[in-house]
């Protein structure tokens, strides 16, 4: 395979901003808002106008202890004996004050074919928002930097196990990842006196002040494999690598093993002094138009210039999935 052949394999199963998501909002008035209120009577006394001005009474908005956690990928593929595999979870507090959070992953669960192995360590905050654990990501350390969370406010959570060598095909493992308000939970409507913004009693919302959600590993061996070829076609008849000469690329992709590749997306470079050849672009012997349009292909010259073929779903069963294009030599 050449260098200037990229195949990308998309698990399009998660997105940060994807359906899964669910849009929690923070409980009604800012705790620590003062409401203030002072009524007035306004009569006359002859032709004399006065107005009575009662005292005003204020109350305090107490804080509302509540968090959502939120599974953002719903199901990861793995193969045995993988290791740091992410799950993706958004902790938002609801409630409508600051607060602060204690994390906690649990991987012996029941109802599963097999129990993750923690990594250490086995939380992280998706500090560069890349979605995936990656080099910028900072580990959870408990007690030392909980989360803490503005009304409203969400960080995304990484969850990472590491896969057991002995797991088959279509075996399940899950895990869970736990977010408690440090203020307090307990049933709805308790009160922690004095405990919520700016001294004001918080008081536990519908969550009970603490949240779970469970996501699963689902083992699926798959493999995409990628052979290319070409071929030179000068404007002499011949086939010498001379300006103007063209190369036909073909792009054989296939899938082994027993899962599925979801969303996969070919891409392909266009080489250095070359330039596509319009019109050249095809899927399985049937054209696509190089525009970003309803077929499965488009080229694209930003940020550089490239070939794009959407292959969806492969299986083992799928069978090859042929692309090929041309360039010319400049």
């Amino acid at each position: 395979m050449s260098r200037s052949t990229r195949l990308w394999v998309a698990a399009g199963m998660f997105s940060l901003c994807g359906a899964w998501v669910e849009r929690a909002y923070a409980v009604g008035v800012a705790a620590g808002t003062n409401i203030d209120n002072t009524a007035q009577v306004t009569y006359s006394v002859g032709s004399v106008s006065a107005t009575a001005t009662s005292n005003t009474t204020s109350v305090t908005v107490a804080e509302i202890v509540d968090t959502v956690v939120t599974l953002q990928t719903p199901s990861v593929p793995v193969v045995p004996g993988a290791v740091q595999q992410e799950m993706v979870f958004r902790l938002t507090n609801t409630g409508n004050g600051p607060e602060t959070f204690q994390l906690q992953m649990t991987s012996a669960l029941g109802g599963d074919d097999f129990d993750p192995t923690a990594a250490v360590p086995p939380i992280y905050f998706d500090t560069d928002g890349s979605g995936d654990l990656s080099p910028g990501d900072v580990p959870y350390t408990a007690g030392s930097n909980d989360p803490v969370l503005a009304a409203d406010a969400f960080v995304t959570v990484l969850v990472v196990n590491d896969i057991p060598t002995g797991v088959s095909d279509g075996n399940r493992g899950f895990s869970r990842l736990t977010a408690t308000a440090r203020t307090g939970s307990g049933a709805p409507g308790a009160t922690f006196a004095s405990q919520g913004a700016n001294g004001t009693d918080a008081v536990v919302g519908t969550t009970g002040g603490e949240d779970e959600a469970t996501g699963q590993y689902l083992v699926a061996s798959i493999a995409l494999n990628a052979v290319k070829s070409q071929a030179v076609v000068d404007q002499f008849g011949g086939a010498r690598p001379i300006p103007g000469a063209r190369i036909n690329y073909t792009i054989v992709v296939s899938a082994t093993g027993s899962g599925t590749a979801a969303a996969s997306v070919f891409n392909d470079a266009i080489p250095a002094n070359t330039t596509y050849a319009p019109g050249t672009l095809q899927l399985n012997s049937v054209a696509l138009s190089d525009a970003a349009d309803a077929d499965a292909g488009d080229f694209s010259t930003v940020p550089a210039a490239r070939v794009r073929v959407q292959l969806g779903n492969l299986t083992q069963a799928s069978g090859s999935q042929t692309i090929q294009f041309a360039v010319t030599i400049n």
